[in-house]
Parts: C-alpha cells; structure tokens; sequence
C-alpha cells in the first residue's frame, strides 16, 4: 500500500475552495494530498506587443514555490536575479495549456495573468497548478461576462492535469514526491473535459520504455482526470458557472 492506504490508481485527497484571495478577480486554492498551490487570476488591459491592433487577447502564467515549500529551504528566484530552466518550463505549459480551450479573440485585446503559487509541493505541482489554473479562468471568466467586460465566455472547455509514472516496476497514479524521485518513467497529462490532450509530457528517468508501458500510463492517468474533473465540476456547479 501507498502513503495513507492509497491504491495503485488512486488520485490523493482533492480539496478545492474558490475565491480564496481578497483582491484577485479570481481565485483558487487548491489541495492534493500534501501539495498546495494558491492560484489568481489578474486582468491587464492592454495585449502583448505582438497582438496589439489585432483584436485578439493573451494569457500568460507565472509560476512559483515558497522556499520553505519542500523540505529544504530553496533560495528565492529573485534573489538569484533569474528564472530556473524548470519555472521556465512549467510557466510555458500551464500558459500554453489554458491557451489551447480559449478563443483569444472573444477576449479582445487584454491580457489574462495567471499566478500560481506553490505554498507546499509533494509532487504534482505543474498538473496540479494547471487544474487550479483552469478553475480559476471560468470563474473569472463568468464574472467578466456577467460585469459586461465579455459578450460570452471565451472558455470552451475545462482542464484537468495528473502525474503517472512507474515506480518499481508497478504503474502509479498521482505520483507524491517519494514517489516520484524514485519513478524510472515519470508523465504528466493534460486533458479537457471532452477528452483531448492539451500537453503530454513523459521522461525516461531511470531506463528507456516501451509503447505498451506509455499506452497503458496515458490510460491510468485518464482514469484520474476524470475523477479530478468531476470535482471541478462540484465547485462550479456551486457557483453556478457552466463551461
């Protein structure tokens, strides 16, 4: 058995609670098993250089971890005057992400900031920080249309991200970090609410793998969105959002 009797297939304990922060338009706070990632979502109302004049908005995500988040102390970012190669990557993704289920065009030129903040990490924050990412756009979202900021909702489906990976020859889902340093082949997958791949990552950490083994780990990490979409749901239901 895993950490708290967890099967095999079994995503950790889900806790979300909407409208966390104060002054955010929006935002979210999430809890997955130990990780714990603050998300918020800010209105700029001006695009990036690059689209001004084109009629079409953006959203860009920034992504970040206290340094008393793990175990260790880590040095703040900006402290060290740069961006880590891996808080490059994970701001890409989330970004890129949320990107593919919006029609930019409905947004009009602004820019939608995204910020997710890692207050605790045991695994999974780059999925983990997607799904609150992805809950945090509807209901700002819902409130830019119901402000009249929006003639509808420029968000056409939900998101949901989970880690799976092999650890020990077995297939895990919801990889904690022991879990994960341990993991010879390690996926993170995005997915929507009406099935399609948003971003696909897999690594062979520890040895290379075959089709079967990326086969059958894309299949168990479905499995686990579809749980983590269902508890989107409750809480937009609750807010009465529909995406």
């Amino acid at each position: 058995m895993r950490k708290n009797g967890r099967g095999n297939e079994e995503i950790r304990e889900l806790k979300i609670y909407p409208d966390f922060l104060k002054f955010p338009e929006a935002s979210v706070f999430l809890e997955l098993g130990d990780t714990k990632i603050i998300c918020s979502a800010s209105i700029d109302d001006k695009p990036p250089p690059f689209l001004k004049g084109t009629g079409k908005g953006w959203i860009t995500a920034e992504y970040s971890m206290l340094p008393r988040a793990t175990e260790k102390r880590n040095i703040r970012e900006s402290v060290q005057g740069r961006l880590s190669g891996r808080t490059q990557e994970i701001q890409r993704m989330i970004g890129r992400s949320l990107r593919s289920v919006v029609d930019l065009s409905l947004l009009q030129e602004r820019t939608i900031i995204i910020d997710c903040d890692v207050i605790q990490a045991d695994g999974g924050t780059r999925t983990a920080s997607v799904t609150a990412a992805s809950i945090t756009l509807a209901i700002l979202f819902h409130r830019m249309k119901n402000e009249g900021l929006l003639i509808e909702s420029p968000m056409r489906a939900l998101l949901a991200g989970v880690s799976a990976g092999i650890v020990e020859d077995k297939l895990l889902l919801d990889l904690d970090f022991s879990e994960d340093s341990r993991a010879e082949i390690d996926l993170n997958l995005v997915k929507t609410d009406k099935g399609e791949i948003a971003e696909l990552q897999v690594t062979g950490e520890g040895r290379t793998f075959r089709k079967e083994e990326l086969l059958s780990l894309i299949s168990l990490a479905e499995t686990g969105i579809e749980k983590i979409l269902e508890e989107e749901r409750k809480v937009l239901e609750k807010l009465q959002i529909k995406v």
